[in-house]
């Protein structure tokens, strides 16, 4: 049994965290879903580097530069033809797990984190463009965007829950994903191929990596590294014992009795960013079920090669409270540098978001002339 399907068997999905032109039509996506990947994840960032990083796509730009398309209606064609593609490949898995895998992810852009509205109405176009019934919209939970998922999860649109770092965070997300069923269960499906209740689904993504980044570099001002590369996972294991409660209640009880399905925790950012530490901790210390653990193309080798495979995600749990309990006694607000880095990842989107827009304009003017 292989690694991937033993973490299957325990309850973890893993999905691949890259998108690109030439791995769907070379066949590679397909055989990493055979070797049991069950879903893709992209954002900004993973498209400016396929798109903008390589020649895959000169072909289509030479093509649409004649039809006329604007930078933006080119990026738009490029990528949602990669969603496409992807979802068709990962359409068999969508079937056989009837709804529970099979997603791929498209993200909302980045500018519009902050405004609610445009937030839903964009999430919608982009779900009914694309008419792809395994398609997830990721969507930040931003203080705008938390009111936007319960919108869209009550159209029936599947939601993607981006940029997740604190708990109290975490709280909030679920709380809104839980009023969207309930509205849903009311009034049936809005958006156009949307949903029911019983097969509208979504994931909260939970950043991990980028959590020991920053806590350990307020560690080091503080001369003090007994807690350096733990508070992230320790963050992680308290936002699950928190989703194994809210998604046990009578409130959630409810729910399921009419066929919904749970808002899976993903973990996100689980490449290792600091050397010193295993190149798999963030896969072999967060492994339980009803989660997903989203990895790009590195973290996925190095876990087939020497992963460690048990459920790790409900041990230690008293040990992972003490820990943050700790970190507050060192005066380091862990709720402020989770809202820190929310705010820096909205940013950190919207810059390689740009910087793809602007790529393909250079490439628009240079093939145009070519």
């Amino acid at each position: 049994m292989s690694k991937i399907a033993e973490l299957n068997k325990i309850g973890q999905s893993i999905w691949f965290d890259f998108i690109r032109r030439s791995i769907i039509t070379s066949g590679e996506l397909k055989t990493l879903v055979e070797k049991g990947i069950t879903g893709v994840t992209s954002n900004p960032a993973i498209f400016e580097k396929a798109i903008a990083g390589s020649s895959d796509y000169d072909a289509d730009i030479q093509k649409l530069i004649k039809t006329g398309k604007s930078v933006e209606e080119i990026y738009e064609a490029l990528a949602f033809e990669d969603i496409t593609l992807a979802a068709d490949v990962l359409r068999p898995v969508y079937e056989s797990t009837n709804g529970k895998d099979g997603y791929v992810s498209l993200e909302v852009s980045p500018h519009l984190a902050y405004d609610t509205a445009k937030t839903i109405s964009e999430a919608k176009r982009l779900f009914e463009t694309v008419n792809r019934t395994n398609l997830m919209i990721k969507v930040p939970a931003t203080p705008a965007g938390i009111p936007a998922i319960t919108e869209l999860i009550g159209s029936g649109v599947n939601v993607n829950v981006t940029l997740i770092f604190g708990l109290e965070n975490y709280k909030s997300v679920a709380d809104a994903y839980i009023s969207g069923l309930e509205k849903l269960t009311e009034n049936g499906p809005s958006a156009a191929n949307g949903h029911p209740v019983d097969k509208v689904a979504s994931v909260a993504s939970f950043f991990v990596s980028r959590v020991d980044t920053a806590v350990d570099e307020a560690l080091d001002e503080l001369d003090s590294s007994d807690l350096q590369g733990k508070i992230a996972i320790a963050n992680a294991k308290v936002a699950y014992a928190e989703f194994n409660h809210i998604f046990s209640g009578l409130r959630w009880q409810q729910l399921a009795d009419n066929g919904a399905g749970v808002q899976r925790v993903l973990w996100a950012s689980t490449g290792t960013k600091n050397p010193d530490y295993s190149d798999t901790m963030y896969v072999d210390e967060l492994i339980g079920p009803h989660t997903v653990n989203t990895l790009p193309p590195t973290t996925l080798e190095s876990f087939i090669d020497h992963g460690k495979i048990a459920e790790t995600l409900t041990a230690g749990l008293d040990e992972a409270r003490q820990q943050l309990a700790e970190l507050a006694d060192l005066g380091i607000d862990l709720e402020a540098v989770t809202q820190k880095l929310q705010d820096e990842g909205v940013v950190a989107f919207a810059k390689p978001f740009e910087a793809l827009i602007k790529s393909i304009a250079q490439k628009r003017e240079k093939l145009s002339t070519a």
